[in-house]
């Protein structure tokens, strides 16, 4: 069993930075890739960035490549979303999830929510013009 707590959500400006943490519960952290996904008002989950297990390789959807980074904290048994050049459209429920990817796993597998075993509660941001 994995539980998982985000925090750093809020309210920033367009253009303006936010960094999200996911701390999990369990010795085994490292075995599992990571994704973040959000939910914005009446539209459905979309996949946003994932991190494997050894945070050797990192995925994005397009609209957030360049701007969002994803790592992780073995140690510390935390995922980090650092958010950068915020628009109002990034504006959504930020959740982290874990998933027990199979070895050499595409995007593909990565960006499908019901490939993740364990979500977190979500954590809002909010970007005002």
């Amino acid at each position: 069993q994995v539980q998982l707590v985000e925090s750093g959500g809020g309210l920033v400006q367009t253009g303006g930075s936010l960094r999200l943490s996911c701390a999990a519960s369990g010795r085994t952290f490292s075995h599992y890739a990571m994704g973040w996904f959000r939910q914005a008002p009446g539209k459905e989950r979309e996949f946003v960035a994932a991190i494997t297990g050894s945070g050797s390789g990192t995925y994005y959807t397009d609209s957030v490549k360049g701007r969002f980074t994803i790592s992780r904290d073995n140690a510390e048994n935390t995922v980090y979303l650092q958010m950068n050049g915020l628009k109002s459209g990034d504006a959504a429920v930020y959740s982290c999830a874990a998933a027990l990817a199979p070895r050499y796993s595409s995007v593909n597998y990565y960006s499908r929510a019901s490939n993740y075993n364990y979500w977190g509660q979500g954590t809002q941001v909010t970007v005002s013009s």
